[in-house]
């Protein structure tokens, strides 16, 4: 199979699942108590004209599909009409929220990887020793704490104990940016963590058992280079495999780290929106949140085939 077939078929499987996603998104207006004019509308009163303008703006006097034919045009446009709360265009909304879950996200993920890889390398290769049983039992710890508690723990000890970092807000500037979002950013990067030290730690000790180690060994080749020519990029590729649904969970994940540190991103606003019933942007945010998944699956697969010759030689025959 050549890679450009098999690119297609990826691609054609994303906007297909995008298809589905967005009519599902598109339903809950019909889903939600009472008619869609009211879904629309939320709390706000209106007069016979206004409603009408609203049935004729989103097509309510057309067929369901025939409806979700004219929100599907608008949103690939990327107009999601406007928020119920704030009555400004959803995508105004979502330019200023997304921007700050993605360099979240991005901070975790890279918090993530620098001590995960190392660790599980360290646990792998030295397999048995206090400093893996250490790494282990850090890392199963990290797994099942749950992030906002994790959360709390953080901004008591480091935000109120110690005093080392902003209890809250999001800073001006990148470096400031940073220094705020620590706390959050290691909150929810600990699971992550703990999941690709795991990996990272069963493929090393697997290399590390491998025949062309033990060659690297007995040619003289130091701990370092067997370390970094060999064990790393072998134990590299469990992790790129589910990278995706990794850098998936950083966004959506985002939701309990963000109420709790009460950052104006995606997550709040997810929460925000959900209680005010507010379907246009919960509808906008579901589809970035699906498009940024299935975006995230695709590079991750790209990466497994060009760091893999395996699969490389599976797709391109």
């Amino acid at each position: 199979m050549r890679l450009a077939t098999w690119l297609g078929k990826r691609l054609a499987a994303i906007v297909l699942s995008l298809l589905v996603v967005s009519l599902l998104v598109f339903s809950v207006i019909h889903l939600t108590p009472g008619s869609p004019e009211q879904a629309l509308l939320g709390t706000r009163r209106t007069t016979p004209e206004a409603l009408e303008a609203i049935r004729a703006r989103h097509h309510l006097d057309q067929p369901f599909l025939a409806q979700y034919g004219h929100w599907l045009t608008e949103a690939l446009r990327l107009d999601f009409g406007s928020s119920i709360r704030s009555n400004q265009p959803v995508a105004t909304v979502l330019e200023e929220r997304v921007p700050l879950t993605l360099f979240l996200a991005a901070y975790a993920a890279i918090i993530a990887l620098a001590v995960s890889i190392p660790a599980g390398l360290v646990a792998g290769l030295r397999h048995g020793s206090r400093t893996d049983r250490t790494i282990t039992l850090l890392s199963t710890l990290a797994i099942s704490s749950p992030s906002f508690v994790v959360g709390f723990l953080l901004l008591y000890v480091f935000g109120v104990g110690l005093d080392w970092f902003p209890m809250f807000g999001v800073g001006d500037g990148f470096v400031d940016r940073v220094w705020h979002l620590t706390l959050p950013a290691i909150a929810l990067a600990l699971p992550a963590l703990a999941i690709v030290a795991r990996q990272t730690r069963a493929a090393a000790f697997d290399v590390g058992h491998q025949d062309f180690v033990t060659f690297a060994r007995a040619r003289g080749l130091s701990r370092r280079v067997v370390w970094g020519r060999y064990a790393l990029r072998n134990s590299a590729l469990p992790v790129v495999t589910t990278s995706g649904l990794i850098l998936a969970y950083f966004v959506t994940g985002a939701l309990l780290v963000e109420t709790t540190f009460a950052i104006p991103g995606m997550g709040t606003l997810m929460v925000e929106s959900v209680t005010a019933k507010d379907i246009p942007v919960v509808q906008a945010l579901a589809v970035f949140a699906a498009l940024f998944v299935l975006t995230a699956n695709l590079a991750a697969d790209l990466a497994q085939t060009a760091l893999d010759p395996r699969v490389r030689k599976a797709v391109l025959g």
